[in-house]
């Protein structure tokens, strides 16, 4: 029987480079196997976490031309000169917040009559997205901030994630490893806070409330997870509404500051943006009684929740320090700093299981959708419609425009 329906996995042309994909091997076969009218094409690549050979043997074919697919699924941007006219795509296009890097992306996907459905703005009904790779970004960044506290300390060492074939291969040097006492605080509730308390429980790191960890000392290493409602209260009756919270943080509180005394870790998972206090100031920085040592934040927004992520580090070098008094960015592990893990791309470091989780969210939640699009959810997720804005993104007219 003819093929009807071709999706294309393109091949990842950022820099600096991605190895995640959309499907892997075995989700292309079994979408093949149940949807015998669907036909996945690869594009090939010498980056990609699974390799051309890995495809060919789970009987995908491998191929250079994408013209013919009516769907092309990447991960991160496409660069504006290889965008194909007339074609639907789905990535992470961080446009929506109107970013200056990809402004110019954006004009030529108008220019070329594309149709670009975001996985960012695929979301139930309620608003909470569907699909993503928090939980790795969770597990990678707990790991690295665990990483750079043992460097600092000296008295543990972790093997570099991304050295590792997969998740397996990485807790597998968890055993034996002996962590000394130390105090964590993790803040966040959604995925990305799920993959740190992955890696707490897996290396054993006992649970204790928020006032316990202010209030006691332990001869073993302890958390506390800190989230939404326990860091931001109301300005006026001290409480917190999840949806008056999201409209108007501004009138919120932040309670964390008690907990920059108290902890020797803080791993940030927390949503943010620019109306929301931040989790402590500068002037908290310069306090000798200022504990924290080193702070993974996962969330990466630089100067955002966490004043002093002074911007991405990398893969290869994911910690710098930040001088507490004079704010300057130094090597790790200076007396007078704070380590900062800050990285934008971490589920990079596990990009075999990122992307099974992340095919596996898209074929639960979108896959059949995309067969119909006229769906409400893909309209939802649906910034432009053959090269121009649909009613839901207007608001990116000026931005599209140049202005």
């Amino acid at each position: 029987m003819k093929n009807q329906f071709r999706i294309g996995l393109i091949r990842e042309a950022k820099i600096p480079q991605d190895n995640r994909v959309a499907f892997t091997p075995l989700q292309c076969h079994w979408i093949q196997h149940h949807y015998p009218h669907v036909q996945m094409i690869v594009q090939p690549s010498p980056h990609r976490c699974f390799t051309d050979a890995e495809y060919q043997q789970a009987g995908i074919t491998v191929a250079e031309e994408m013209e013919s697919c009516d769907i092309l699924l990447g991960i991160k941007e496409v660069p504006a000169t290889q965008l194909i006219p007339g074609k639907t795509y789905l990535f992470f296009s961080h446009t929506k917040k109107k970013q200056p890097q990809n402004q110019r992306m954006l004009q030529e996907i108008a220019e070329k009559k594309i149709t670009l459905i975001d996985y960012e703005c695929l979301t139930h009904a309620d608003g909470q997205r569907m699909l993503g790779f928090g939980f790795f970004a969770g597990v990678v960044g707990a790991h690295n901030g665990l990483m750079a506290y043992g460097n600092r300390t000296g008295s543990f060492q972790f093997k570099r994630v991304h050295q590792s074939h997969d998740f397996q291969e990485m807790i597998a040097h968890y055993f034996g490893v002996m962590l000394p006492p130390m105090k964590i605080a993790v803040t966040g509730s959604g995925r990305v806070t799920a993959g740190v308390l992955e890696i707490m429980g897996l290396l054993g790191i006992k649970y204790v409330t928020p006032d316990a960890l202010i209030m006691q000392e332990f001869d073993y290493p302890v958390y506390t997870q800190l989230k939404a409602g326990e860091l931001y209260l109301h300005k006026t009756d001290k409480t917190y509404n999840r949806l008056d919270f999201h409209q108007h943080p501004e009138n919120y509180d932040c309670k964390f500051r008690p907990f920059v005394r108290a902890a020797d870790i803080l791993i940030n998972g927390i949503y943010w943006d620019h109306r929301i206090e931040q989790l402590f100031s500068w002037d908290d920085l310069k306090d000798p009684l200022f504990r924290i040592q080193v702070i993974a934040d996962i969330t990466d927004d630089a100067s955002g929740s966490i004043p002093c992520n002074l911007g991405d580090a990398t893969i290869e070098d994911p910690v710098y320090g930040v001088d507490r008094l004079t704010r300057a960015r130094t090597a790790p592990a200076q007396p007078q700093s704070v380590d900062m893990m800050c990285v934008g791309n971490l589920p990079n470091e596990l990009p075999r299981d990122a992307s099974q989780y992340f095919g596996d969210q898209l074929m639960k939640y979108v896959f059949t959708e995309l067969l119909t699009p006229t769906t409400d959810l893909v309209k939802r997720a649906t910034i432009m419609d053959k090269g121009q804005l649909t009613a839901e993104f207007s608001y990116l007219q000026d931005y599209l425009a140049g202005a």
